[in-house]
């Protein structure tokens, strides 16, 4: 609550401020688009250019507000930002969205000409001045259409057989960081801790000391697959990525997937407990079955009966030593 209450509202804001506010915007967006496009260069040059002639674009709307600043106000910028206005719309930060892939920054950015679509409407709404609100109207028409020049911009550095291109190696690149790291650790922690924890359920039939057990089981799992497919492959001449991505995919869904039939034996009655757990393995296995067929092209049939039968049996000798 303090922390709003040290910012302006919008309406609060003077013509001025108004201004400098849409000024530092164009800039931020600019930097965006670029951060974007130097992301995607290595990999997708094509895609890296339109992000380039949209940040020009950016600073030619940068441009036109300085000009009219100056004119109006004087040469001196106010400095005001968008986390400096209550309520006003906050860009995620490029590292959060760039690691998320092709499809996903296209997107982002055009959420971002919507939100400033937005911006100058209600900017151009609170000026009495003819030729700032002229601007501003221009402004939020050329947002508006931003989406089409984007895609002016796609037809003249993406012709549909590089976008498909573009298209098929972000797939590709996502399947190999993370869904086949993903996939193999969910594998390991689901079905090699079925063992030992069942194992010391029924020997035991102690549900906490059986949670510990699993707990042990899955960390110790997670951090090994972790490692493993980390330091396995740098990722240089086999395609398959940052070893950092691909170790934190294996080892956290290696990790969940033992702790999923280790959680229900924190409840205290045993048979309860297991019967959840039993339940939580059979939903675990289909799961990995889905996988492999959404991603991995695997038939459905084939995959779940190799992970249905490799799993029962892996619970049945988890059982049958715990039972001996």
């Amino acid at each position: 609550m303090r922390f709003s209450l040290t910012r302006k509202r919008f309406r609060d804001l003077t013509e001025q401020e108004v201004l400098a506010l849409a000024i530092s915007s164009e800039e931020d967006d600019a930097r965006i688009y670029r951060g974007y496009a130097a992301r995607l260069r290595e990999e997708y040059p094509d895609s890296a250019a339109v992000f380039d002639g949209m940040a020009a674009e950016e600073d030619t709307h940068r441009q036109r507000l300085i000009d009219l600043h100056i004119l109006r106000f004087g040469d001196t910028i106010p400095l005001i930002r968008r986390e400096h206005v209550s309520g006003f719309y906050a860009r995620r930060p490029v590292w959060l969205v760039e690691n998320l892939g092709l499809e996903r920054i296209r997107s982002e950015a055009a959420a971002m000409e919507q939100d400033a679509e937005a911006f100058y409407l209600a900017a151009a709404a609170r000026t009495s001045d003819a030729a700032t609100r002229k601007l501003l109207g221009d402004l939020a028409a050329s947002e508006a259409s931003h989406q089409s020049t984007a895609a002016d911009l796609a037809a003249q550095h993406l012709d549909p057989d590089t976008a498909q291109g573009e298209e098929t190696r972000a797939h590709r690149q996502f399947i190999l960081t993370w869904v086949q790291p993903g996939l193999a650790g969910l594998m390991d922690g689901s079905v090699s801790t079925l063992a030992p924890i069942f194992a010391t359920a029924f020997a035991t039939q102690d549900t906490w000391t059986t949670f510990l057990v699993g707990l042990a089981a899955s960390v110790g799992a997670g951090i090994s697959m972790g490692f493993t497919e980390a330091a396995s492959d740098d990722g240089e001449l086999s395609g398959r990525g940052s070893p950092l991505k691909r170790g934190f995919a294996s080892g956290i869904m290696t990790t969940l997937g033992g702790l999923g039939h280790a959680l229900p034996y924190l409840i205290s009655d045993f048979w309860t407990a297991t019967v959840i757990a039993i339940i939580v393995v059979f939903v675990e296995l289909w799961a990995i079955a889905w996988i492999q067929n959404r991603y991995m092209q695997t038939p459905f049939i084939r995959a779940a009966l190799q992970v249905v039968v490799g799993g029962a049996l892996v619970f049945a000798a988890g059982v049958l030593i715990g039972s001996g």
